[in-house]
């Protein structure tokens, strides 16, 4: 005959408990994430718009004076660039380099020039 558990809440606890712990645990993590990244905030930013409007001359640069396709430009970039993402604009001559929510740059080749980055009011 099978032996029956009076109480079952006494089994079930300890994994209720753990399951508790954890969840508190992944909660303090993920705070102290947001913390960190609220504190260096302005420094990724910085960083993150050098390294779009490097990426957009680059790429601008390879593709209109090197001839080179723009996903082939990409492997110009430095390692660590790969959260950029780059768009062309063939009608204005232009490529954008962009970390969504965070920087954008736009560089535009002009003749006898070659690539410029262009100012936030001058890329719209």
């Amino acid at each position: 005959m099978a032996t029956v558990n009076k109480n079952p809440e006494t089994t079930s606890q300890p994994k209720s408990r753990k399951g508790r712990v954890a969840l508190y645990v992944l909660v303090l993590f993920i705070l102290i994430l947001a913390a960190v990244f609220a504190y260096n905030y302005s420094f990724i930013k910085g960083q993150l718009g050098i390294g779009t409007a490097y990426g957009a001359r680059v790429a601008c640069s390879c593709h209109y004076i090197g001839g080179r396709d723009l996903t082939d430009c990409e492997k110009d970039f430095e390692p660590g660039m790969e959260v950029i993402s780059l768009s062309l604009d063939d009608e204005k001559r232009r490529v954008t380099a962009s970390v969504p929510l965070l920087a954008s740059a736009t560089a535009e080749f002009r003749e006898g020039w070659g690539c410029v980055i262009l100012p936030e009011a001058e890329a719209d």
